[in-house]
């Protein structure tokens, strides 16, 4: 539960709806919620007074409101890496035939925020919009591996370590070792352990500071590609990553004389 206030409370209700997936009733909502019954009824009534949520008389059920829609379209534009990196992804997809990923941290998760797929797509749990575990993710780790220490110890003890597979690393000491030697070679591996058969290699977008802006990978099946297959590519995906980084900085800090033609 958030400790900001109010405003973060409300936002916990907010994020409550959203966790259901579908619309939902007020019933299912106070079995999950951690405030009282009178207590959830007035968030939820502030959000749909806002917008934020929308409520369905007939079927008396709360779902999220369109108004998210827009504020979601300006994120997307204003803090996403997703338009400025898009032209890249697709043309690194295209060229190696596989799936590229591009993410963001979000408190403490892998935000996926764009997802090129190769001609022959992969079924995996990694969709533009979904949020993933950092801890067990190739782009996750490759994020965590290059953050300042004291933001990388709080973004490890966000982590859950649940065991998603027998290869999931469940233990800190185990990552913060494995974000060492990912630290050291520059990028890091999912080697199974997410999601059964999906693997991937990932390195962080970093800004000229060594800023992590966010991360890209590149995932395939082990039916269709190998760790061999992976190292061979990490040329092109450095030099992608590189490309997005250079655009961003343009994109963030415009050079005044190029925006006036002089």
């Amino acid at each position: 539960m958030s400790g900001d206030g109010t405003v973060g409370k409300a936002m916990d209700v907010l994020d409550l709806v959203a966790e259901f997936g579908h619309p939902i009733r007020f019933a299912a909502l106070l079995e999950v919620s951690p405030f009282p019954k009178a207590t959830l009824y007035r968030f939820l009534q502030t959000l749909t007074s806002q917008r934020l949520l929308e409520y369905d008389s007939d079927q008396q059920t709360y779902s999220l409101g369109v108004r998210l829609v827009r504020l979601a379209h300006a994120a997307w534009t204003q803090s996403s890496l997703a338009p400025i990196a898009r032209q890249h992804l697709q043309t690194l997809s295209q060229k190696i035939g596989l799936t590229v990923h591009l993410a963001q941290l979000d408190n403490g998760q892998v935000l996926y925020v764009d997802k090129r797929n190769a001609a022959q797509p992969v079924d995996m749990f990694s969709q533009a919009g979904k949020v993933g575990p950092a801890y067990c993710t190739g782009v996750g780790k490759a994020m965590m591996a290059f953050l300042p220490d004291l933001e990388r110890s709080r973004v490890l003890s966000q982590q859950s370590y649940h065991g998603f597979t027998p290869h999931t690393l469940t233990c800190a000491d185990d990552l913060r070792a494995e974000l060492r030697n990912i630290l050291a070679r520059g990028h890091a591996y999912d080697r199974e352990e997410h999601e059964p058969g999906i693997i991937c290699i990932a390195v962080p977008i970093l800004s000229p500071r060594g800023r992590v802006l966010g991360g890209m990978s590149i995932t395939g099946s082990t039916q269709t590609t190998s760790y061999a297959k992976l190292d061979a590519l990490v040329p092109d995906l450095v030099a992608t990553a590189q490309a997005i980084a250079a655009d961003a900085e343009a994109w963030r800090f415009p050079d005044p004389l190029q925006q006036t033609g002089t």
